[in-house]
């Protein structure tokens, strides 16, 4: 069988012991999470699960979403990890685009999840630490765990694309387990003496694969962060002997800044992802840490690692290393050509990780993966020796923090307010966040409004790492000979003040 699931059930037959999850003091080892996802597999099959169903994951980095998470696997479904800040009428797209069948969302108190999933007429399951506990209580767990074949859905992980809707990416239980080995194996070379921080959100690919399965995987420790906070971090790694700590560029900025004492001596290696990491932050973390920075890229079609410098490998700052084991990747121009070394091109990636398909969407994947190769719309040059640079993106998307924002989606929802005519979504730089969102407006004719009603507008809509933090009114906007908006000859006013 080929399962995910199956590797927590290895992991607690051959470590039952050892710490799988911490939560400040309190612990939870192997065999306690192995019993643990399987009484949630058996509350899953109580509910009417039934292989192939999606279910939905509305929780912060918590106990509960592990063994939710397991749970879904070990009955058969499929799991659909969402950002617990997502607004009710995010939700209700989610549940309704992936057809779950069920959420369970994070709670005290009920949120926007539970409104979202009356929106779409879907059972909502609140998540309180001893409801929860109780509810496991009250079912014995699941002997058997379902069947899956390598080429089966495990995860369906939204993204967004032309259409500025989140799309499904599929990702297989197959794929998943190649992803997640050659990460413990090659890249961060896990033993189950390791103890990891989980601050990255779980619902995320990257904390998904590269914290969460790869710790279960090894048999390691993960100190499960459920918000990032610097001090917080460097405290929690300091008293329980973190040895790994993953992350993105703003997430090292901000530990590097803070005047925390904590010793970090067992600290061994840490990975960077998710944008790219300025070459001092990485020397200025390193001299001061004394702890390895390996830099690497991935994406959510490819459950997600791609490239990544390697431990005992030249490492080259401001790249993002050589393919992992079993990944291909190719620099094509324009007509489709591959481009020689120095020469930039777009990176398209074949893998055994890569994504079955955008759910529901088979245009849309044709167009993503038109011959058995993903184009990533990044683009990318290649050294001498094979490293990989990026050096720009095809795509709008924005990094706000490490979150992904895409600028369609706010567009069309300012397009929703009765005053504006046009609107174009970019990302602007910020000190600490790498970029912010800002919005260009031009209002319809003879319409009265305030940037700061657009702003509010947008807020109350949007999850809080969305909406524009900037809005600026413009007569008109550059257009192209289509009609299409020219986002880079946008003339971006100076910033006195940063949104938070």
């Amino acid at each position: 069988m080929a399962n995910l699931a199956e590797f927590l059930v290895e992991t607690a037959r051959t470590n039952p012991h050892r710490i799988a999850l911490r939560l400040g003091e309190a612990t939870i080892s192997y065999s306690e999470l192995d019993e643990l996802s399987a009484r949630a597999a058996a509350v899953l099959r109580a509910e009417g699960l039934v292989t192939g169903d999606r279910v939905v994951l509305m929780l912060p980095n918590v106990p509960e979403f592990v063994v939710l998470f397991y749970g879904i696997l070990r009955a058969g479904g499929i799991v659909v990890p969402v950002n617990p800040l997502l607004k009710a009428r995010e939700a209700a797209y989610h549940l309704q685009d992936s057809g779950a069948s069920l959420i369970f969302e994070w709670c005290p108190p009920v949120g926007e999840g539970a409104l979202g999933a009356t929106q779409a007429g879907v059972r909502h399951v609140a998540v309180r630490p001893q409801e929860f506990a109780a509810m496991l209580e009250g079912h014995a767990g699941l002997a058997d765990i379902a069947p899956a074949d390598v080429n089966e859905v495990a995860v369906l992980l939204y993204t967004s694309g032309t259409t500025g809707r989140p799309k499904g990416a599929a990702l297989t239980h197959g794929g998943l387990r190649h992803n997640i080995e050659a990460t413990v194996t090659g890249v961060q070379q896990l033993t189950a003496d390791d103890v990891i921080v989980g601050c990255l959100p779980l619902f995320h690919i990257f904390g998904q694969t590269c914290t969460m399965n790869a710790a279960v995987r090894a048999g390691a420790e993960l100190i499960l962060v459920p918000r990032f906070d610097a001090r917080a971090v460097l405290e929690a790694a300091g008293r329980y002997g973190a040895t790994v700590f993953q992350g993105v560029p703003t997430m090292y900025v901000s530990l590097l800044e803070h005047p925390s004492t904590a010793d970090l001596s067992t600290l061994r290696l840490c990975v960077s992802g998710g944008a790219s990491l300025p070459e001092e932050v990485l020397h200025g973390f390193e001299r001061r840490f004394g702890a390895v920075v390996l830099e690497g890229y991935g994406m959510s079609e490819t459950s997600p690692v791609i490239s990544s410098n390697h431990p005992g490998q030249p490492r080259k700052a401001g790249s993002i290393g050589t393919p992992i084991a079993g990944v291909e990747v190719r620099l094509l121009n324009d007509e489709g050509g591959e481009v020689v070394p120095g020469e930039v091109g777009e990176i398209v990636v074949r893998s055994p990780g890569l994504m079955k398909g955008y759910w529901n969407q088979p245009q849309e994947t044709a167009v993503a993966i038109p011959d058995g190769w993903l184009r990533t719309g990044d683009l990318a040059r290649e050294d001498e020796d094979g490293y990989l640079y990026i050096v720009d993106r095809k795509k709008d998307m924005i990094i706000r923090g490490g979150y992904n924002v895409y600028p369609r989606e706010i567009e069309e929802l300012l397009h929703e307010h009765p005053a504006v005519a046009l609107a174009a979504v970019i990302g602007v730089p910020h000190p600490r966040l790498g970029e912010e969102v800002a919005a260009f407006v031009v209002p319809r004719a003879g319409a009265q409004v305030e940037p700061e009603e657009l702003l509010e507008f947008a807020k109350r809509r949007l999850a809080a790492y969305k909406y524009p933090r900037h809005v600026w009114l413009k007569d008109a906007l550059p257009l192209g000979p289509s009609g299409k908006i020219l986002k880079r000859q946008i003339s971006v006013p100076d910033i006195v003040e940063h949104g938070a």
